[in-house]
């Protein structure tokens, strides 16, 4: 598949829309970026084509769809609590529905949607790969209910209606330009900080974000319609990568171990107190629940039939770490103006 048609990204701002945007432009797609109004343009690059819309309103997904080849839908609400729920079920699965539905009246010729390790059942024997599919039922919380529903959605669309798309399912992404920051760029930055006294004994795939958004091109060109691929990286337990932000800016790594029960005291605290103040809470109950597991992912798939590659989450960590100290992330100012945008 040659490098020849003009491709949409939507959620082309946010910490992965941008490094695929990155991506595909090196690669030699022009690339057409949609933004939200309110979107901040720190990641965007001058030389792709803006257009300002919302996947939720399908007027302005349909215009930046006009002559495009393929798309990549990448816009989420990543958030692990908010105070109302049903933002992140209407962005995820309603925005979803209404971009691959003007995909297909656009006559899009590929499209790459991202979708999420957190529609994968986590299995009790090893890591698990996408044989693995989570019921909407047992989905913890608003943000993997959304995934659960719309990765359905999309399935459905591909099966019934001949949406050309592949799946990709990024496992944890770290690295640099995390702009938000993400859940998991808040830890770093906490540890970082030396705010972090201990740990739950969790553990997480963690993979450098570069290498989700070298997936996705992999995905346009070779993934096969209708296939979940996905792009993990090192199966890491969160005592070892706390560790490593430890090593990196030369702090004494947290040694205590919570009991994920003695935590939840603390995550109904932080969420009333949130609902007043309108930052997103550092810990969260559905988060508690989460970390009840070893979150661990197979992305033997992707590396067989898409060639797909990653680097050791160590690098993912250092460019994190680098990125956030010099755009000032790591001084209490900066953090709080970022949470509240």
């Amino acid at each position: 598949m040659g490098a020849s048609g003009l491709t949409l990204i939507t959620g082309a701002s946010g910490f992965v829309g941008s490094a695929v945007t990155r991506v595909f432009r090196e690669a030699g797609y022009p690339v057409r970026a949609l933004v939200r109004k309110s979107s901040l343009r720190t990641n965007i690059d001058p030389a792709d084509a803006i257009v300002v819309g919302d996947i939720c309103d399908r007027s302005s997904v349909a215009a930046a769809l006009r002559d495009v080849r393929y798309l990549v839908h990448a816009a989420a609400d990543y958030r692990l609590w908010a105070a109302h729920p049903e933002e992140i079920l209407r962005t995820n699965v309603e925005g979803t529905r209404i971009v691959m539905e003007e995909a297909l009246r656009a006559g899009v010729e590929r499209v790459v949607y991202t979708s999420s390790v957190a529609t994968i059942e986590l299995g009790t024997n090893g890591p698990s790969d996408e044989e693995s599919r989570l019921d909407e039922k047992s989905a913890v919380g608003a943000y993997k209910k959304s995934k659960v529903l719309a990765e359905r959605l999309v399935e459905g669309m591909v099966k019934h209606a001949g949406l050309p798309a592949v799946i990709v399912n990024p496992s944890t992404p770290i690295g640099p330009r995390d702009v938000k920051p993400t859940p998991t760029g808040r830890i770093i930055v906490e540890a970082a900080r030396g705010r972090m006294p201990g740990f739950v004994d969790t553990g997480l795939n963690f993979v450098h974000v570069d290498d989700v958004a070298a997936g996705h091109l992999a995905a346009l060109q070779k993934g096969r319609i209708g296939e979940r691929y996905i792009l993990g990286g090192e199966n890491v337990q969160l005592r070892d990568m706390l560790l490593q932000i430890a090593r990196i800016v030369e702090r004494r790594p947290p040694k205590l171990r919570f009991p994920v029960a003695a935590i939840y005291p603390l995550a109904v605290g932080a969420e009333l107190w949130s609902y007043a103040s309108g930052t997103e809470p550092f810990v969260t109950r559905d988060g508690l629940r989460m970390a009840r597991h070893h979150m661990f992912f197979s992305d033997a798939k992707a590396r067989r039939e898409l060639g797909y590659q990653s680097r050791p989450y160590q690098e993912g960590v250092a460019d994190a770490i680098a990125w956030f100290k010099k755009a000032g992330y790591l001084s209490d100012q900066r953090l709080v103006a970022h949470q509240s945008q």
